[in-house]
């Protein structure tokens, strides 16, 4: 990274998790988004990785779907279930994962702006986490269509 106030921001906290002890809120306003023109690429893929570390250091289901997800990959090898039910599993896994990160930005959002209860939060909230449910529920059918015959031929 650069020097400068830009690559600075980026280094202590411009997109930390919230609950890391360094972060600092950052609110976009006119001034930042000029003073942020020349935000680089590999910033905003750091900001990313930030944003998935978060989710997996502050979530519970997140780190279920990821161990879920190394059991999925792990019995795809040993089965040799091939090339094309293996992407049909990666793509299953990182919708699901996608899904969740999206649930726990929404989660915060809700909480940011309403932190007492709402039941327009509660809804936000609930549907974030349904999205999340439908994506799981569709990757368990995917699995099964990719397990279930790799398991009968090996019987």
């Amino acid at each position: 990274m650069g020097s400068g106030p830009r690559s600075q921001d980026a280094d202590e906290g411009f997109c930390a998790c919230e609950d890391a002890p360094s972060a600092k809120p950052f609110v976009r306003n006119e001034r930042s988004k000029r003073d942020h023109q020349g935000f680089s690429l590999a910033q905003a893929f750091l900001c990313a990785a930030k944003g998935v570390g978060c989710a997996l250091a502050s979530q519970r289901n997140f780190r279920i779907h990821l161990a879920v997800a190394v059991l999925v990959v792990v019995a795809g090898l040993v089965l040799q279930v091939g090339a094309t039910s293996m992407a049909v599993l990666a793509v299953c896994i990182a919708l699901v994962m996608a899904a969740e990160c999206m649930n726990t930005a929404v989660e915060a959002v809700v909480d940011l702006v309403s932190p007492g209860y709402h039941e327009l939060a509660r809804r936000a909230k609930d549907c974030a986490a349904g999205a999340v449910l439908l994506c799981a529920a569709g990757s368990v059918a995917a699995g099964l269509l990719v397990f279930v015959p790799a398991l009968l031929a090996c019987l």
